[in-house]
């Protein structure tokens, strides 16, 4: 047939046109993807000041801080209860908690496209295992998330469903 052109390239999926060479325009030239600049964390790790309840629960019961932490980055495939189990069993046990918790402060990194710093996330665990947990924690609150009820309960939130309790249904028989 005919020599292509360098602008231009063979369609063999077109209908053929007796007689005349079939073209198809090149595609734009690609440009390489722009980075996605990361969004910076809503507060310092040193911040804890800011939010003096979940400082304290986070120095008194940090497996606590950490299950709601874990909840909520795992998108409820991981009940709050576990997570801080295995929090507090890797605490008493091992001392290396921070190794576990370390991955939950990548993957919320991953998730929100927060910048790693100070420093590397398993040194951040490692030397300042309340002030990181607590950061993440205000970071989760800053991003509209009510650390206490669970991740459901945030997304039924979210959608406009009200959760409600249960009608009470009173004891003993009545006329």
């Amino acid at each position: 047939m005919y020599p292509q052109k360098p602008s231009e390239t063979y369609d063999p999926t077109a209908p053929p046109v007796i007689g005349a060479p079939v073209y198809q325009a090149a595609p734009p030239p690609m440009y390489p993807m722009q980075s996605v600049r990361s969004q910076e964390w809503s507060s310092g790790l040193c911040d804890c000041g800011q939010d003096c309840k979940s400082c304290c629960l986070t120095c008194f019961c940090p497996c606590i801080t950490f299950g709601r932490i874990a909840e909520i980055v795992d998108r409820g495939t991981t009940p709050c209860t576990t997570s801080g189990a295995i929090y507090a069993i890797l605490a008493c046990f091992t001392g290396c908690q921070c190794v576990y918790s370390c991955m939950y402060r990548s993957k919320l990194r991953a998730q929100y496209s927060l910048p790693e710093s100070p420093c590397n996330d398993c040194l951040i665990h490692c030397c300042c295992e309340p002030c990181a947990l607590s950061q993440e924690y205000r970071e989760l609150q800053t991003r509209g998330f009510d650390m206490k009820i669970g991740f459901q309960a945030n997304m039924a939130r979210q959608a406009g469903i009200a959760m409600t309790a249960p009608p009470s249904i009173q004891g003993g028989m009545m006329k």
